[in-house]
């Protein structure tokens, strides 16, 4: 530290409220808002997982049937279903959260939320169906 740093010998200290950590418990919004944060976790996950696969298929047919050999532990099994449970949930969150974060004006009128968020879920139903097709075609 340099020699022009100094102490203020009568600072005044900040009042702080004490919370509690668990102060998003009591408010089912505040729950709710936390929960779906959380489940970021879970989209990562999801996500290294996907890498994971990618990886094993990009080093051959016996490196991935092993890798899926390995995914049909009970152990992954439990975990994929569990995490499975919190992307849906986060999804959900998410769509009913984008008529607040993105306003949608038609003509100078605003889009009905119902309308943002029923869009997004005909869209993933959609891409669901069509990536189901693709996959069970084969």
């Amino acid at each position: 530290m340099s020699d022009l740093s100094h102490h203020t010998r009568y600072h005044p200290r900040w009042y702080r409220r004490r919370m509690s950590v668990w102060w998003w418990l009591k408010n089912r919004a505040y729950s709710k808002f936390v929960l779906r944060e959380l489940t970021s976790v879970f989209v990562a996950l999801f996500a290294i997982l996907f890498l994971w696969q990618l990886r094993a298929l990009a080093h051959g047919p016996d490196a991935y049937a092993q890798f899926t050999a390995r995914l049909k532990a009970p152990l992954f099994l439990t975990i994929d279903t569990v995490a499975f449970l919190f992307v849906l949930f986060h999804t959900i969150t998410w769509f009913n959260l984008t008529p607040t974060a993105m306003v949608v004006r038609v003509r100078g009128k605003r889009v009905p939320d119902k309308i943002v968020a029923g869009s997004n879920y005909i869209v993933w139903v959609l891409l669901s169906g069509i990536v189901a097709w693709i996959l069970t075609r084969g």
